[in-house]
């Protein structure tokens, strides 16, 4: 009797700590992981996902897919990703917008909707007109957008209120232009906006230099200025709008987030492997031939900024008339 009960011991002691280690060995990832981006194929978050999402996949051994959810201000995509199953299977590719949905109306959402992985991208807005075009700086622009009647000139860049709409709505109220006087035609991403542009249905651009890179070495897009502190390395023949009188600085980022709830092991996970991909070789050539600038922030930094952005941002909603009372 008191072997059987030794035996049933060690067996029970036994299958006890065989648990015990598979709990502590439980693996992630173990099926493919899908990254939203709220923004349309071919534009510069779109661009920047997918080759960090084939770097992800490399590093963690499952597919990384990239699946644009386009709509709202960005609404659609940073929704679908903080309604997510909080499991590490699903990241949003956060970008500036995320800071203005709750303003705007359009998403009861703010940064404090996601557990921050990492941002990796910091990018000034640049204006840019046809190559047609008869300005050869921002001032003749501007000039000429005063003198012209109200709904002369048609902007466009993203949606509205994105990181390339209110730069340029600083950028006209600091020239003592009333936003109201140019017609904004919102689009679901830069992308579509350079094809407005090019197509001659808009004229000028906000959005990055990098987004309109192509077109600009080809000779159908020009750059008037960057809203910048200083001049981009990678593009240094533009210059800044402070060089050019007029002080305002504005643009967009880029990031990854996870639902609230997903576990500790699935974000030190992914933290962890986006941080190794950002200090790459590979990943700052990709940066810097397309012309993205790097900003590396992780986990709670990056958590932080958005917060203070966002909370930065109300008074210009208001001055703007877009804040939804």
């Amino acid at each position: 009797m008191k072997k059987a009960f030794l035996a049933f011991l060690i067996l029970t002691l036994t299958i006890g700590i065989v648990f015990a280690g598979g709990a502590k060995e439980a693996k992630y990832p173990t099926k493919p992981i899908t990254i939203i981006c709220p923004w349309a194929a071919g534009g510069g978050t779109d661009r920047t996902a997918r080759f960090i999402a084939e770097q992800l996949s490399k590093k963690l051994g499952v597919p990384v897919n990239v699946v644009n959810k386009t709509g709202g201000s960005g609404a659609v995509g940073h929704g679908e990703g903080a309604a997510a199953a909080p499991d590490g299977y699903t990241i949003t590719n956060l970008t500036f917008e995320i800071n203005v949905l709750k303003y705007l109306g359009y998403a009861d959402l703010t940064p404090e909707n996601f557990i921050p992985l990492i941002q990796f991208n910091e990018d000034a807005a640049a204006v840019i007109v046809s190559a047609k075009s008869p300005y050869k700086n921002v001032k003749e622009l501007l000039d000429d957008i005063k003198a012209k009647p109200e709904g002369t000139f048609k902007f466009s860049g993203s949606t509205i209120a994105s990181a390339w709409d209110l730069p340029r709505i600083q950028m006209l109220m600091a020239y003592g232009i009333d936003p109201q006087k140019v017609k904004y035609i919102p689009t679901q991403g830069a992308a579509p906006a350079i094809t407005e542009l090019l197509g001659g249905h808009v004229d000028v651009l906000t959005c990055s230099y990098p987004e309109a890179a192509g077109q600009i070495a080809a000779g159908a897009l020009k750059a008037l200025a960057i809203m910048a502190d200083e001049r981009n390395p990678n593009f240094p023949d533009v210059p800044t709008l402070k060089e050019q009188g007029i002080n305002v600085v504005g643009g967009t980022w880029r990031g990854f987030a996870v639902p609230l709830k997903t576990p500790e092991l699935a974000v030190n996970t992914l933290r962890k492997a986006m941080k190794e991909i950002t200090e790459t070789q590979e990943f700052k050539d990709f940066m810097n031939k397309a012309g993205f600038g790097i900003k590396v922030r992780v986990g709670q930094e990056f958590g932080d900024f958005m917060i203070n952005q966002y909370k930065a941002l109300k008074p210009v909603m208001e001055t703007a008339g877009y804040l939804k009372k």
